[in-house]
């Protein structure tokens, strides 16, 4: 019945944990022990009352002394005879011991001075008082004594020892590198495919090329019958290459979870250590770990680590200990007694620094470029980071995807996130456009700086030069579509203007004329109204440069120059000291850079000058609203004639 079921469940007693004992504490306490026995004696139990030598001779001269033993010849122990101890002044007297003496103990003991002047005095108090009192010589040997020094020090060097091989071996935990025996371990972690793993391809948006060729190898995992009938072999690996925050470690966990079979994870840094020869070491027992538990997968982030290519890039020295490194990786992957079960997918960013032999086929069959999604793609991952947000009901995902070029997967969800804390911070109850677009802004732009202390003159400045922007932005064909213009400071600049770019696939010369000129309108508006020039362009001047210097000795895009190109695509020609080409074709190049930039410079005057009384009117509003839209430009301008689908339908 429910109403059984609901019923509480009766307390248990809680389990009183038993103090654990440490053996380091067992053994302190005995050393402890052994120090305390050693320093009262063996006779610490049963310790005679001390007393002085000068008492001892009134003793001696009364004739209460039956006998006196004289240890080691440096300590005297007085034995009473039985009618002094029956005496008042001896009776009260009670040994230092934790028992008291017995019968047979001696009853007082002194440290003697000079033993020939005791004996003498010994004998000459005796001999006056015609006394019987006997004097004896013992010899008393304590071997906890002698050893116990050794015994400590043997004891301090273990315990250092044994400290210093714990903290080198991170720590008393056990497993793999664990202690300092297993350094040589592999450090990759294990996922169980059933429980560690959720991840799954319904969790990766776009990316729809690469998750079809690695479904593929999920599905030969699975199947392997299905391609073995037909004579295929199951690929060795595969390697994923692509901008950061793509998704490249994304899908390598999605496989993760798809796949079904043990799943090793690691990064190329786990295999670097101290000590020579770990690296081989590590990389031979994470291939023994798959083999036993083939079929199994491999996963290595930032594979670049230890990928490098050998020999190169050696500026101080060789590095043997990571070619071995890479050496035993490149065997285990292919090479004699290498087992078909296990596959190896790896990540990097950095695909041009990698050595061939680990690109060749037979060890990464399959590359597999993950790329910064196009306009679909974002849409579909904004989706996916939107499902745990509160939003509200009518946002458009395909306006938040034309709003985001560029940005990757990373990106967006950091977007997703900023724009749900703009919206808690204003005390929303849901995440609107607005808070997504402010949340663009900060990723891009930085955090506003409104209290920035800027004179007017200077906001004047900064007006107009974001203005200059704009206008000249709107004016050509080619340039970014404006979105919104602000002078609020943001970050390390001044003022902006949005833009958003078309996503080209090729791009042509009067497209990135264009967009030079729309980069240099700034500068040309403070000259055009003031007649001076700033430092404000410093940004726009580092883009223009580098896309003048991109067109002549990249893309091959200037007459003079011709059609060459200096790029070197494998990496490797950063690592030279000479320059591919002659000192009179770098002048060119320099020259030809040079009169681009001053072309397009004066080609953004020209146009301000013929719109300088629109240049004012939006300058002057800019000056008075500090964030206008294209909606401002529109009525200053009118209509922009050169309006494109950004997605097409």
């Amino acid at each position: 019945m429910a109403d059984e079921k609901k019923e509480p469940k009766k307390d248990k007693k809680p389990e009183i944990k038993k103090p654990k004992v440490s053996p380091y504490w067992i053994t302190a306490a005995v050393l402890v022990a052994l120090i305390a026995f050693n320093i009262l004696g063996g006779d610490a139990l049963t310790q005679p009352q001390k007393t002085t030598q000068s008492q001892f001779e009134s003793y001696l001269g009364d004739g209460d002394v039956e006998k006196v033993v004289l240890v080691n010849r440096r300590k005297a122990e007085v034995f009473l005879t039985i009618e002094a101890k029956e005496k008042p002044v001896h009776n009260t007297k009670k040994g230092t011991g934790i028992l008291t003496p017995g019968q047979n103990d001696a009853d007082y003991q002194f440290e003697i001075g000079d033993l020939q002047n005791f004996e003498n005095d010994f004998d000459q108090i005796v001999k006056e008082n015609n006394l019987s009192t006997s004097r004896s010589n013992e010899s008393q040997t304590n071997l906890l004594a002698e050893f116990l020094p050794s015994i400590i020090f043997f004891a301090v060097i273990i315990g250092i020892w044994i400290f210093i091989m714990r903290r080198m071996s991170g720590g008393a935990g056990g497993g793999a590198g664990g202690q300092i025996f297993n350094i040589g371990k592999s450090k990759a972690k294990l996922f169980d495919e059933k429980v560690d793993v959720k991840t799954s391809f319904k969790d990766v948006a776009g990316l729809e090329g690469a998750k079809e060729e690695v479904q593929e190898i999920v599905d030969f995992l699975k199947n392997p019958d299905k391609y073995t009938s037909l004579g295929g072999k199951i690929p060795k690996g595969a390697l994923l290459v692509g901008p950061p925050g793509t998704g490249k470690t994304l899908l390598a966990r999605a496989v993760a979870g798809e796949a079904k079979v043990p799943f090793f994870s690691l990064s190329g840094s786990d295999f670097v250590e101290m000590f020579v020869g770990v690296g081989a070491s590590r990389v031979r027992d994470l291939f023994k770990q798959a083999k036993e538990k083939s079929p199994s997968i491999i996963f290595i982030d930032e594979i670049d680590a230890i990928g490098r290519a050998r020999g190169k890039n050696n500026m101080s020295g060789s590095n043997d200990e990571r070619e071995n490194t890479l050496n035993q990786l490149l065997t285990e992957m292919d090479g004699f007694g290498t087992s078909t079960n296990v596959i190896v997918i790896a990540a990097t960013n950095r695909a041009d620094v990698l050595d061939k032999a680990l690109m060749r086929a037979g060890r990464f069959d399959r590359q597999i470029y993950v790329d910064l999604p196009d306009v679909r793609e974002r849409k579909q991952i904004f989706e996916v980071h939107l499902r745990p947000i509160k939003k509200e009901e009518n946002l458009d995902t395909d306006f938040l995807s034309k709003q985001t070029p560029g940005f990757s997967g990373a990106d967006i969800a950091n977007v997703c996130n900023e724009a749900a804390l703009i919206a808690a911070r204003k005390e929303k109850k849901a995440v609107g456009k607005q808070d997504f677009l402010d949340a663009v802004d900060r990723i891009v732009g930085g955090l506003e700086k409104k209290n920035k202390i800027i004179t007017p003159s200077e906001k004047k400045a900064i007006a107009f030069h974001e203005a200059g922007h704009a206008t000249v932005s709107w004016m050509l064909e080619h340039a970014a579509p404006l979105v919104k213009v602000t002078i609020v400071p943001r970050g390390q600049s001044l003022g902006a203007a949005w833009y958003l770019p078309e996503e080209r696939l090729i791009v042509r010369p009067e497209q990135m004329l264009d967009e030079m000129c729309a980069t240099m309108g700034g500068r040309a508006a403070e000259k055009v109204i003031f007649n001076q020039i700033s430092t404000g362009a410093l940004s726009d001047l580092e883009k223009v440069t580098k896309q003048a210097r991109a067109m002549v000795t990249i893309y091959g895009l200037n007459e003079k120059v011709g059609n060459v190109t200096y790029y070197d695509s494998s990496g490797q020609s950063e690592y030279g000291f000479s320059k591919p080409y002659s000192e009179a074709t770098a002048e060119l190049i320099d020259k030809e850079i040079s009169n681009i930039i001053e072309e397009q410079y004066q080609r953004a005057i020209k146009l301000l000058e013929e719109n300088k009384d629109k240049l004012s009117l939006l300058a002057e509003e800019l000056l008075e609203k500090e964030v206008i839209f294209k909606e401002s430009l529109e009525v200053i301008f009118g209509k922009r004639p050169f309006i494109k689908e950004v997605m097409p339908e």
